[in-house]
């Protein structure tokens, strides 16, 4: 008896291990699924603008001002932690490459998110505000 419950205690532990690396947290608001854009406005010359893309089991992809990376996120409450791979390697203008390095520093150091309104407003080393796409 007391091996079964030693088991089915591992089973369980394991399971809540495995739903917090996906980033997938029971009764989380979290906006899994859905596209994201940083609130700003493309840089000169440009009409690019950072997004996050979402899934359900927590994998991102972020476009950054000229590259992009995958990501994980991984959720419980308001806290959040953002785990980056590596970025893509195109040709960028110097101003543009330095805001990819920016913006990637700042995703890495994220601790928590909320709503305001209808931005996702992530917060850490700095405030970043995304909106939530309606196309």
């Amino acid at each position: 008896m007391r091996k079964i419950v030693q088991r089915l205690a591992g089973y369980c532990l394991f399971g809540v291990m495995v739903a917090a690396a996906t980033g997938v947290v029971a009764g989380s608001d979290f906006p899994f699924g859905r596209e994201l854009l940083l609130d700003t406005r493309p840089m000169k010359g440009s009409k690019r603008i950072p997004g996050l893309a979402t899934e359900a089991n927590g994998t991102a992809t972020i476009d950054l001002w000229c590259n992009s990376v995958q990501g994980q996120l991984v959720v419980a409450a308001d806290t959040i932690t953002i785990i980056t791979g590596e970025m893509t390697t195109r040709q960028c203008p110097p101003d543009r490459a330095q805001g990819d390095e920016d913006m990637l520093a700042a995703l890495n150091q994220v601790t928590n998110w909320r709503f305001d309104g209808n931005m996702l407003v992530l917060t850490g080393g700095q405030t970043m505000r995304f909106r939530l796409t309606t196309n």
